[in-house]
């Protein structure tokens, strides 16, 4: 199984294609429907696109005509609050609906308008989140209240066409953060510090267009590992640094997943799994709170308790209270926190895919039942998986799309 590019990288470069009239060049993306639905806002800003479906995208952004992509659009993805600092820059005005995504009435965008705000964006009456900058953005000094990374992207995308200096401190240190630093870099931008929690840009006063090639995703490579775990499989997963990956293994070893890691690749052998005791999510390098959804699953098949803990998300957790029915011993401590006991049969039945993550996750669960699972709606898990029922059929799960 080789990985796609990284998702969450793919969204903030495609933002940035925002800032310059020239043209960038964006290979490895993944074919996923998050990104066609982000190269779409971007064409209805005034962008020429090519290439929506495939894993290369051509933009340029010669003129932006618009300060307000289309609701429609901005509702079904949260990566659309980082076209604020790029419309900002190029417009000196900004509006925005709420952005959707998962959980979009618990996730708020307070930290990417307090980083808008101190580069000088005024906020203004109206539907939506309104910004302008008639007179351009300037280099701040800030501190990000939380190391969220989407506010450490718009932060970095508004810096990069901003004069003078910024720097952000307690910024967000994720591969994808790092990877958007180093195309804003090729672009003419002077950025140091990623990887960091304090991350230092000198915008330019006229980017240029570049050419990037996205890394492998880390997260889709530690979802496959962890589903062929679940259901006592084999898999060979490629396509993403292995120093990104050593979260993810490190995961199974504790709940003694036999596993295998070097180079891009990371091999999962047929094991017996424990309970992994207590595992919690972090900021990077901790527990990804996009993998939690997963691992829950595969307590449901490791002997012993296993206490998982997602202080980032309320409602990510909730989302596998599905899992009762299918036969899991699970107690749910609060929004945060949920006990799980195991190995327990698993019975299939009826899912429903709330959210991407957990959505993947239930898919997993459904491999490993006894019995028929009907999964839907499937196009929230195809938000970050491509091709998910041709890659499960080619790894050998019975599994049909209805129509």
């Amino acid at each position: 199984m080789v990985v796609g590019g990284n998702k969450n990288a793919a969204l903030p470069l495609i933002a940035a294609c925002l800032l310059t009239d020239q043209e960038c060049v964006l290979t490895n993306i993944p074919r996923i429907s998050d990104v066609e639905v982000m190269a779409r806002m971007l064409a209805d800003l005034g962008a020429s696109v090519e290439g929506i479906g495939t894993n290369t995208l051509r933009i340029r952004c010669a003129e932006v005509v618009r300060d307000e992509p289309q609701s429609s659009m901005v509702g079904r993805l949260r990566g659309s609050v980082l076209l604020l600092g790029p419309m900002l820059a190029r417009r000196g005005r900004a509006r925005l609906a709420p952005p959707g995504g998962d959980f979009p009435a618990r996730r708020t965008i307070a930290i990417h308008l307090a980083a808008l705000r101190a580069m000088g964006a005024r906020e203004l009456e109206g539907e939506g989140h309104v910004l302008e900058a008639p007179n351009g953005l300037n280099g701040a000094s800030m501190y990000l209240e939380e190391a969220s990374v989407t506010g450490t992207e718009t932060a970095l995308l508004a810096a990069a066409a901003a004069r003078g200096v910024t720097e952000i401190r307690h910024a967000a240190c994720e591969p994808h953060v790092v990877e958007l630093c180093q195309f804003l870099r090729k672009m003419g931008a002077d950025v140091t510090g990623e990887g960091t929690h304090t991350i230092r840009v000198e915008g330019a006063a006229r980017l240029k267009g570049a050419n990037h090639q996205l890394g492998g995703d880390y997260i889709e490579a530690g979802s496959w590992a962890v589903v062929a775990a679940v259901t006592g499989g084999a898999i060979d997963v490629e396509g993403a640094r292995a120093a990104d990956m050593e979260v993810v293994a490190s995961v199974l070893q504790r709940m003694q997943v036999r596993c295998e890691l070097e180079d891009a690749r990371l091999r999962v052998e047929p094991s017996t799994p424990v309970g992994g005791a207590r595992i919690t999510t972090g900021l990077w390098p901790g527990v990804p709170s996009d993998l939690i959804s997963l691992i829950t699953v595969l307590a449901t098949q490791a002997t012993g308790r296993t206490l998982l803990h997602d202080w980032m998300y309320e409602l990510r957790l909730f989302a596998l209270d599905q899992l009762s029915g299918m036969g899991a011993d699970l107690f749910l401590c609060d929004p945060h926190r949920i006990i799980v006991t195991g190995p327990r049969r698993l019975r299939g039945r009826t899912l429903d895919t709330r959210d991407l993550r957990s959505g993947m996750a239930l898919a997993a669960a459904a491999l490993a039942a006894d019995g028929q699972s009907r999964l839907g709606p499937l196009e929230t898990v195809e938000r970050g998986y491509a091709d998910l029922t041709g890659r499960l059929q080619a790894l050998g799960a019975q599994v049909t799309k209805e129509p």
